[in-house]
């Protein structure tokens, strides 16, 4: 004799499980401080841009508090 249809009932009624925004994963990450963030500019087309230009664009920096909101929902924070 097989499973119940309890059994089987039960496994189709589970949450579904709430996923981030794959997009978001790749380009934030949190910190304690916040949440940080790559510069933009600075993938292609980098040949005519000025040495200077492509130097200040290095690193990190934190997400804006007016950004924050949907940056946490697509990360599934909080």
């Amino acid at each position: 004799m097989g499973p119940s249809w309890v059994a089987i009932n039960a496994e189709y009624q589970k949450m579904p499980k709430a996923k981030v925004h794959s997009g978001a994963a790749k380009r934030f990450k949190k910190t304690g401080a916040g949440i940080k963030r790559k510069s933009a500019y600075k993938s292609h087309i980098l040949t005519k841009m000025t040495t200077k230009r492509k130097r200040q664009l290095r690193g990190t920096q934190q997400v804006n508090p007016a950004d924050m909101g949907n940056v946490k929902r697509m990360l599934r924070l909080d």
